[in-house]
């Protein structure tokens, strides 16, 4: 009979077993899989490139990421991320633009027309919506205008979500720039009078995301997980996969194919799919909210090439592509550019994202056409003049939870659930954010309402 039993251990559920047992929890945590991490996983290839099966990097935005961080003892493995990942560009009209930074570049730069410009000084005079819930797109279209949803907007939401703003809530999926225009009545003048509240914040141990460092590992992001496991492996069950839950007079049950186990409380660590099966039969109305959530499919492919067969300086973060140029990838990140020991010595290695919900029948174009695509893309939008020397692909069929137009149902469901059965508990990214940091962030929370 544990206190806290955790199904899943991507990084929410391995943060989480983490905080509780700091805390001195009596807690398990079971895993389907062979490893903790979820979709984060690193290792080398045999040419000597690091491979990234998911995010590459994390910022430290929320002080929960560095406390983990420190209390693994894995601050002498973080990396920053070079300087140069300041410098970001976007496709326009087939080239490659990098995005302003600063006033002055934002007046030089050919990312925006003039028109676009000029119609930004309209937008603190904008009235506030007349609609309980926008998408996106609906938000920044009334606004800042059309040019700047498809060549800033657009691809943004494509490097966070995978998404597609006309689908996305502003509410939920982007709840700081939705406040702006609640508190301030405007995002420029949100922008000026909300410093004093981000440096209160600070003060407070939070970290403006403008200010935030994006950090990684020298061996990569599979560093933070494979911590955890070492650290916790005696309450940590692999390769048990639980087949449904059960409730008694003292908590809960796990049948699982390695034996029942038996809580007092437990968390819901899974997909949103897995734990919809798991809670239909306590909870018909929360599983089918569960189920609603669109998980669109996204390729990750790591190319290596000599970086002499690269023409592009490649002195960036990477690239974005706005849906409106017809390209067949989302983004590109320049991996050996951002962090170092990403490629042998005069090699360089990109990490291409493919499909979402904006191209979803991509990922599933198998592994052969998938290096062709990649191999055009690179040739036609960065001068690759050659084949890669190693390609490493990973498709995952679900990928990013979408928090799109009316997902405050889909929360509501979910609290009223935890209400409505004592001693459960649902954690994931599909509440909270997506990011690692926000997995991190909403794991601590949690942990701490535990314990």
């Amino acid at each position: 009979m544990q206190q806290a039993l955790i199904i899943g251990g991507g990084i929410s559920g391995a943060a989480l077993l983490h905080y509780l047992a700091l805390a001195g929890e009596d807690v398990l945590l079971l895993e389907k899989g062979e490893r903790l991490g979820g979709v984060i996983g690193t290792h080398r290839n045999d040419a000597g490139a690091l491979v990234e099966t998911g995010p590459n990097s994390t910022q430290t935005s929320s002080p929960a990421i560095l406390h983990l961080i420190e209390s693994l003892g894995l601050g002498g493995q973080m990396i920053q991320a070079s300087p140069l990942a300041r410098n970001r560009y976007i496709l326009r009209g087939g080239k490659l633009l990098p995005v302003p930074t600063s006033p002055p570049a934002f007046l030089r730069s050919q990312l925006f027309s003039v028109a676009a410009k000029l119609r930004l000084l309209r937008e603190p005079f904008v009235g506030r919506a007349t609609v309980p819930e926008e998408s996106v797109a609906e938000f920044v279209r009334r606004r800042i205008g059309p040019e700047f949803l498809e060549y800033a907007i657009n691809p943004f939401v494509s490097g966070v979500y995978a998404g597609r703003p006309e689908r996305l809530s502003l509410q939920h999926a982007f709840p700081k720039m939705h406040n702006l225009e609640q508190q301030y009545g405007s995002l420029i003048r949100g922008a000026i009078r909300g410093g004093r509240a981000r440096r209160k914040g600070a003060r407070q141990g939070e970290t403006p995301r403008d200010r935030a460092k994006l950090i990684s590992f020298q061996e990569g992001m599979g560093t933070l997980p494979a911590a955890i496991e070492q650290r916790w492996r005696d309450r940590i069950r692999l390769g048990t996969a639980v087949q449904r839950l059960e409730r008694d007079d003292d908590g809960w049950v796990a049948v699982a194919d390695a034996g029942t186990f038996r809580a007092a409380r437990v968390v819901l660590a899974a997909d949103a799919a897995t734990a919809a099966n798991l809670l239909q039969p306590h909870h018909s109305g929360v599983a089918g909210a569960l189920r609603e959530i669109e998980y669109p499919p996204v390729a990750v492919a790591v190319s290596l090439y000599r970086r002499a067969d690269i023409q592009h300086p490649l002195d960036g973060f990477g690239m974005l592509i706005p849906e409106v140029e017809h390209r067949k990838i989302l983004g590109v990140i320049f991996s050996s550019t951002l962090f170092p020991n990403r490629a042998p010595e005069g090699m360089i290695a990109l990490t291409t994202f493919i499909g979402g919900a904006r191209q979803p029948e991509l990922p599933l174009l198998g592994q052969d056409r998938l290096a062709e695509l990649v191999y055009a893309e690179h040739a036609a939008l960065l001068g690759a003049s050659t084949p890669p020397r190693s390609f490493n692909l990973t498709v995952w069929n679900r990928a990013i939870p979408q928090y799109n137009v009316g997902y405050g149902r889909v929360l509501d469901s979910i609290a009223g659930a935890e209400l409505a059965l004592p001693g459960l508990h649902l954690l994931g990214n599909y509440r909270g954010g997506v990011s690692v940091a926000d997995c991190i962030q909403s794991a601590r929370s949690l942990a701490t309402a535990i314990a």
